[in-house]
């Protein structure tokens, strides 16, 4: 019997990139824990695109994917982040909030008999998958709960998660969440959504390039 993998999911294209790499070794429960994320609209509009995301890996693979919401409430994360507000990106306010998601979802796996958990933010090719990989390690020994080593961005994971968001046609942010991490966009930047067309959009070029 696969043990039991509770995976911190903050958003469907992270976690495309990531279930193909687990998913013959564990029996996955997605996680949706993400109170950094700066409006309940856009919360519901990657919930949404989650929900989507488990459909669509099903209608392909024939594997059902549980899926876990626990509810919006940015207040937890702006309580803390407001004071780390100067604090540039991947900084301290980027690891207070990967160790806040991280936290919950390691206490959350302790308390329902979950084997092993972790989380897809190793996959973005802008996370220290070390440092993520030290807060997991920490929250896991607060907790008495085993935490998954990983580096999903090895193995094209970045790649195959934005071939799959292509494939699936799935809505890519182009902010991690916060507004704080918002207000650093290049307003030229064109937004990072897979739309329903048929031209192939700039950030797949980018990707395969990678």
């Amino acid at each position: 019997m696969s043990k039991k993998l509770l995976l911190h999911c903050c958003c469907a294209p992270c976690t495309s990139g990531v279930v193909p790499q687990l998913i013959d070794n564990f029996d996955i429960t997605l996680f949706f824990f993400n109170p950094n994320i700066d409006t309940e609209f856009e919360f519901n509009r990657r919930l949404k695109t989650m929900e989507q995301y488990v459909d669509e890996y099903f209608k392909h693979t024939g594997k059902k994917l549980e899926l876990i919401v626990i509810p919006y409430d940015h207040l937890e994360f702006q309580q803390t982040a407001m004071f780390l507000d100067k604090e540039p990106e991947g900084g301290a306010r980027c690891s207070f909030c990967m160790k806040l998601r991280l936290d919950y979802t390691a206490k959350y796996a302790k308390e329902h008999g979950y084997d092993v958990f972790c989380s897809t933010l190793s996959v973005s090719p802008h996370k220290n998958h070390q440092h993520i990989n030290d807060l997991g390690e920490s929250v896991a020994e607060k907790y008495g709960v085993n935490y998954l080593p990983n580096n999903f961005k090895k193995n094209d994971g970045f790649l195959l998660s934005v071939t799959t968001s292509y494939e699936y046609k799935l809505y890519r942010q182009k902010y991690c969440g916060c507004e704080y991490a918002k207000s650093h966009i290049d307003p030229n930047e064109e937004f990072m959504e897979i739309l329903l067309s048929d031209k192939e959009p700039k950030e797949l070029s980018r990707a395969k390039k990678k």
